[in-house]
């Protein structure tokens, strides 16, 4: 692709983990598929931070896309912030790449999905995970009865966040903010893909799949959002899933979505492209695949029509725990005792909690069901969040 009809790229918030995509507008640039036009901040980029002589810069995104002739924004900024920078986008025909979670609630979610669709525009949600080659491979397994029927699908994140995380941004570890919400939770932000990417394996990515979700939010850290949680999500058609997340395991380990059959299991490292498959009657056999890009596939469907991987509706079940979780009452502090710090690292730490994970995730239990003393657990239904 020559420089005159590469694509013209707008990246809305290049700090934190903006600058992932930044080294990723890069790579594509160098290809020959990208062009950066412009960085939206709302404090100006050094060129030592940038690094390198930088673009047009504004911290208005309409007068920036209208400047540059823009035809993809990436937006890579605060949660609550999304929809509205999404919709700035959209009505001046540029299509999007938007960060996970794609919104704080259901009903702004719906206002993205709806304003993207009514403007014409794509709108592809960053969950890397589901470019992944192995979905596609893993449901064709699934499919040709490798594992017997699907009785259930787990999902396990534990992960080590020292007590800095929290204070990466004034929305880190919120609920709400400012009378906004924000939802930055476990499961709703740092191990979304777990869910998302269970949710996908299940065939219950869309809005209408999803008809219940329990939750068990808790939290060892001083936050007002969970950072050790689990939900049971309830589909209409497939198999129930349970996805079981911490921020304060003893050790990190890489998170993983579980696919149980009545002969057999499929375990996805989803960070790693990575696949187990083990069966009865068959000694164990290990997969790695590829991926696609999701910005190189937004500008493959802007440029060829190739069908987008994660349009608005392919995010819609995932929305739907992000709600459960956002109507759940607000998460308890975990008991003295329950936790403990680490010397030296500034970091809190759930004793147990990693068995419990993998455990969640083993048997498609709640925290509560594993003896958790400290997990009260919440059904929610979701009435009343409609479908369209």
């Amino acid at each position: 692709m020559s420089e005159t009809t590469a694509l013209p790229v707008v990246l809305v918030g290049a700090r934190g983990h903006g600058r992932w995509h930044l080294a990723n507008i890069r790579r594509l640039e160098r290809a020959g598929a990208v062009r950066l036009a412009g960085v939206c901040e709302t404090a100006p980029l050094s060129e030592e931070e940038f690094g390198g002589a930088l673009p047009p810069h504004s911290a208005d995104l309409g007068a920036l896309l209208d400047s540059t002739g823009a035809r993809i924004a990436v937006i890579c900024t605060p949660i609550p912030t999304h929809t509205d920078l999404a919709l700035t986008a959209a009505r001046r025909g540029v299509h999007v790449l938007l960060e996970k979670p794609p919104a704080p609630s259901y009903a702004e979610f719906r206002r993205m999905a709806d304003g993207v669709a009514e403007a014409g525009v794509a709108c592809q949600t960053g969950f890397q995970s589901l470019g992944s080659h192995a979905l596609p491979a893993i449901r064709e397994l699934a499919a040709s009865g490798a594992i017997g029927e699907v009785t259930g699908i787990g999902g396990a994140g534990a992960w080590v966040r020292d007590e800095a995380y929290f204070r990466r941004s004034p929305w880190a570890g919120r609920r709400r903010m400012n009378g906004v919400d924000v939802i930055d939770g476990a499961l709703t932000n740092p191990l979304a893909h777990a869910v998302a990417t269970a949710l996908a394996l299940g065939g219950a990515d869309r809005a209408e799949d999803v008809t219940g979700v329990e939750t068990e939010l808790g939290r060892a850290n001083d936050i007002e959002a969970d950072d050790t949680s689990c939900v049971r999500i309830t589909t209409a058609r497939g198999p129930g899933i349970t996805v079981a997340a911490t921020l304060c395991a003893e050790r990190a380990a890489e998170p993983y979505v579980l696919v149980h059959g009545r002969s057999g299991r499929i375990t996805f490292w989803y960070k790693q492209d990575r696949v187990l498959l083990q069966r009865a009657g068959h000694g164990p056999q290990e997969y790695e695949y590829g991926r696609t890009d999701l910005l190189e596939n937004l500008v493959a469907h802007v440029g060829d029509g190739a069908p987008l991987l994660v349009p608005p509706a392919a995010t819609g079940g995932f929305m739907k725990v992000v709600e459960a979780i956002r109507r759940a009452p607000d998460p308890a502090p975990l008991p003295e005792g329950t936790w403990r710090r680490v010397p030296g690292e500034e970091r809190r730490v759930v004793p147990g909690v990693d068995g419990l994970v993998a455990a969640a995730a083993e048997t498609l239990s709640l925290y509560s069901e594993l003896g958790a003393p400290w997990a009260p657990r919440t059904e929610h239904p979701l009435k009343g969040v409609s479908t369209p």
